[in-house]
C-alpha cells in the first residue's frame, strides 16, 4: 500500500526516533544449513475464527508449507494469535525471536511501529511488517513490507456488484437514483480509500448511475461494529454492501436485509449464500513461498514487495452464479485479461473527477519516505498509479459520488 496521507508522515517521523535509541545487539539462532528447516513466527491481529482477514493469512501459510515443502525445505512455524496494535505486540516479537524464530511476520498494519522498536536487537532476525511503509526505507536490512495490488480485484468486486445493481434497475427493482453502494470501512487510511475508490470506479463502469456511502468503524476488527455499520447502511437505502474490514458480519446483515453483497479475504456466500455475489483477496502463500524461499536459499528477501493479479497475488472467489447478474463470468475474464495486458488503468483520471475537475496532481511517497513537495508524482499518462513507488496504497483523494459519512483515522 501507499499512502500520501499525514498519518503515514508521522509514523515515519515516530519511527525514526524509535531508531535513535541503541541497544545491545541480540544474535539469531543460525539457521539449520544440514536439513533445510527455516523456523518463522507469524503474529497475527486475529485468528482463524474471524473468516476473514487472520484467516486469509493463515491460508497463505498454509499453502506456502506445503509449495516449499515440495522444494525440500520445511517450515517450523510459531503463531500467535490475538495480538494487539500496542505494546502486546512488541512482546510478541521478542517472544519470538527468543524461540528461535529466524523470520518473524507482523500482519497487521498497527504492528509495524511496535515490531521496529525490537527489530534492532536482533539484527540477524528478517522481520517483515504486511501491509505497511516504514519498513522499506528505514535503511535497514532485516526489515521489509509486503502488501499486494488488491485495488484490482476491489475494481472487479466492484463490476460484479454494479452489474447486479444494474440488472435491478433493468428490471424495475430499483430506480438508476437507488443504485446505492453502502461501504463499511475500518480506518480513513490509503489502504482503505483505494480499496473503496477502485471498487466504486469498477461498479460504475457497468452500472453508471451508482453512488456510494463510507462508513468507517475505526477498528480492523469489531464484529459488532461492522454489522451495525451495514444494517445502518442498509437502512439508508444502501441496495449493495461491502467492506474493507475483517469479519464476516457484514455479509449476514446484508442477506438479513434482503440486499446483496461482496466481501474481502474469503469466500462469504457459504455464510450469506442469498446475498454475498463474490470476495477477492490477496494470496499471501505467494509471498511467503518467495520470501522464506530467499532466505533458505542465502539471497536478500525483498525490501517492498508487491504484485499483483497477473502474478496470482491477488485473486477472486468463486462467484455466486444463484445471484450474480447474467453475464458476470464472462465480464469478470473480460476485466482480469484487461487489468493483466496494462489495457485497464484501474485510476483511470478520465473515469472520475475531484470537486467536478479531472485529477492533474497528487503525490506518492518518494525514495525518502517523506511526502514533500519533491515527492514523487502519482499521476501521469493519464491515470493515477498506485503502488508503483511503494508496495503500500498511497491514494487518499476523495472523487464525486462518494460520500464520507464519517472518519476514522
Amino acid at each position: 500500500m501507499k499512502r500520501i496521507s499525514c498519518v503515514l508522515f508521522v509514523l515515519l517521523l515516530v519511527c525514526g526516533f524509535a531508531f535513535a535509541g541503541g541497544s545491545a545487539d541480540k544474535a539469531a539462532p543460525a539457521a539449520d544449513t544440514n536439513s533445510n528447516t527455516v523456523k518463522v513466527g507469524l503474529l497475527c491481529i486475529g485468528d482463524e475464527n474471524d473468516q476473514g482477514y487472520t484467516y486469509n493469512f493463515i491460508r497463505g501459510q498454509k499453502e506456502a508449507t506445503e509449495l516449499l515443502k515440495a522444494d525440500g525445505i520445511n517450515v517450523d512455524w510459531v503463531i500467535k494469535y490475538n495480538i494487539g496494535e500496542d505494546a502486546t505486540c512488541i512482546d510478541a516479537n521478542i517472544e519470538a525471536a527468543e524461540e528461535g524464530c529466524q523470520i518473524i511476520i507482523n500482519n497487521s498494519f498497527g504492528f509495524e511501529p511496535f515490531m521496529l522498536e525490537v527489530v534492532d536487537d536482533y539484527p540477524d532476525i528478517e522481520f517483515i511488517s504486511c501491509t505497511n511503509s516504514a519498513s522499506a526505507v528505514d535503511g535497514r536490512e532485516n526489515t521489509h513490507n509486503a502488501f499486494a495490488d488488491i485495488y484490482e480485484g476491489r475494481y472487479i468486486a466492484g463490476v460484479v456488484a454494479g452489474l447486479k445493481m444494474q440488472e435491478l434497475i433493468d428490471n424495475g427493482t430499483i430506480t438508476p437514483e437507488e443504485a446505492v453502494i453502502g461501504y463499511v470501512g475500518a480506518y480513513s487510511f490509503a489502504e482503505v480509500i483505494s480499496g473503496f475508490t477502485a471498487y466504486f470506479l469498477g461498479a460504475r463502469s457497468v452500472c453508471p448511475s451508482v453512488t456510494m456511502l463510507v462508513s468507517f468503524v475505526g477498528s480492523w476488527s469489531d464484529a459488532t461494529a461492522e454489522s451495525d455499520a451495514a444494517l445502518a447502511l442498509a437502512d439508508m437505502g444502501c441496495v449493495m454492501i461491502s467492506q474493507h474490514s475483517d469479519n464476516t458480519t457484514p455479509a449476514t446483515a446484508a442477506q438479513s436485509r434482503g440486499i446483496f453483497h461482496t466481501g474481502y479475504n474469503n469466500d462469504m456466500t457459504a455464510i450469506a449464500p442469498e446475498a454475498s455475489l463474490i470476495s477477492t483477496r490477496i494470496d499471501w502463500g505467494i509471498y511467503f513461498y518467495e520470501a522464506i524461499k530467499a532466505y533458505v536459499n542465502g539471497e536478500e528477501i525483498p525490501q517492498d514487495w508487491c504484485k499483483g493479479m497477473a502474478d496470482g497475488a491477488v485473486v477472486m472467489t468463486e462467484l455466486n452464479e444463484a445471484i450474480a447478474a447474467p453475464g458476470t463470468a464472462e465480464k469478470i475474464a473480460e476485466v482480469e485479461a484487461a487489468i493483466a495486458d496494462g489495457s485497464l488503468e484501474v485510476f483511470d483520471t478520465s473515469t472520475f473527477t475531484v470537486g467536478g475537475e479531472t485529477l492533474t496532481h497528487a503525490f506518492a511517497l518518494d525514495t525518502d519516505g517523506d511526502f514533500t513537495a519533491d515527492s514523487a508524482e502519482a499521476v501521469f499518462d493519464g491515470a493515477f498509479h498506485e503502488s508503483e513507488f511503494q508496495s503500500a496504497p498511497y491514494f487518499t483523494v476523495q472523487i464525486d459520488g462518494i460520500k464520507w459519512l464519517n472518519a476514522a483515522y
